[in-house]
């Protein structure tokens, strides 16, 4: 059994590993460092502490880190990757200023990060990376804002685990915050021939694909020609040079509706056009496509409908709703859990009784 001890008002916790005693300081909560005793404690048994595994610093983890997104990624995914980095790296200056190596870090650090993105507004902070201030549009985060900077940080420090970076992920055992699901906006038939037919001319293609596949935004903007097949009735989603897929490639069958569309499309782009769709002005479109989107629906009168992810919840609610069942809509969808397709569960009843109604002797 490890132990906890006090020097001046920082607490260290003390315990062993394979014989060799190991302490570590922790911070001036009593709390955190009984939680990071039973961290310690935890890995100690599962045997994940190896003492002779590297222990790099924090600096060059990000730095291998965004070099690698840089490579991998889309730039805004590798600018989003940045920004979570950077708003953890702000937490350790304000709060634990000492730390600098990944070996230092605790699943108690972790939980007090949750808890200073929820209370505390970046905006107020003095604080600079690389030179760079807090952003102006910075805020405090939500829960699920919070999650998914909790799971960027698992990646990467991930990551450092398989470049021999880190000894161990600091973040095995992190629970996220709970966070109510809210059921799925989606377009009635009527909304969707409303907003097809009144949208800006330059997105109704946009908008057609988006509700007759399903595809996310980044799917759409990354859409070259050579993903889609006439002949075979096939869109393949799959990874590109500098993009790589959300959950793995994945093949959407092409109905009617989108054969007439991409063939027209074709006749009238530019020979020689990687992309299926480009901004008048030739460039890829950008997040701001989700600006025009709302102003759009705002303009035409379409109730809560501001987030272009609701024409892929449209797509997803009316396969449900016409019968199909869910591991279908999981694979078309490309979810990576079946838990994510549930969320339109309560679109199909008929489909659901049937299920049971099987169990009748």
């Amino acid at each position: 059994m490890g132990s906890i001890y006090k020097r001046r008002d920082i607490y260290y916790i003390d315990f062993r590993v394979n014989g060799k005693r190991v302490r570590k300081r922790v911070g001036k909560s009593k709390r955190t460092a009984e939680l990071a005793l039973k961290d310690a404690e935890l890995r100690v048994e599962r045997k994940q502490f190896n003492l002779d595994a590297p222990d790099g610093r924090l600096a060059d983890l990000w730095t291998a880190y965004l070099e690698y997104s840089a490579a991998h990624h889309h730039p805004n995914t590798t600018l989003r990757y940045r920004q979570v980095i950077d708003s953890f790296r702000r937490y350790l200056i304000a709060k634990h200023p000492t730390i600098d190596r990944p070996s230092q870090l605790t699943l108690g650090h972790f939980d007090s990060f949750k808890k200073w993105r929820r209370e505390v507004d970046p905006r107020d902070l003095d604080i600079e990376i690389d030179g760079r201030p807090v952003p102006k549009n910075a805020l405090r985060a939500t829960p699920r804002t919070i999650n998914y900077e909790v799971k960027t940080l698992r990646a990467v420090f991930q990551f450092g685990v398989t470049r021999s970076v880190c000894r161990s992920n600091p973040t095995d055992g992190i629970s996220m915050i709970k966070v109510r699901q809210p059921e799925p906006r989606f377009l009635t038939k009527e909304e969707c021939a409303k907003l097809i037919q009144e949208i800006d001319p330059e997105l109704k293609p946009i908008v057609v694909t988006f509700v007759h596949t399903g595809l996310r935004m980044a799917e759409l903007v990354n859409l070259q020609w050579q993903d889609v097949d006439l002949k075979r009735k096939v869109l393949k989603v799959r990874d590109k040079e500098n993009w790589s897929t959300k959950a793995g490639e994945r093949d959407i069958r092409l109905n009617e509706t989108m054969l007439k569309l991409f063939r027209k499309l074709r006749s009238v782009g530019v020979s020689g056009e990687v992309y299926v769709f480009r901004r008048p002005d030739g460039q890829q479109y950008t997040p701001k496509l989700r600006r025009r989107f709302a102003a759009e629906t705002k303009r035409i009168g379409l109730a809560g409908v501001t987030r272009l992810h609701t024409l892929r919840h449209t797509f997803a609610s009316h396969l449900v709703m016409a019968g199909v069942d869910l591991p279908t809509v999981q694979k078309l969808m490309g979810h990576s859990s079946i838990e994510t397709t549930m969320i339109y569960a309560h679109l199909a009843p008929d489909h659901l009784q049937g299920a049971v109604d099987k169990l009748e002797f």
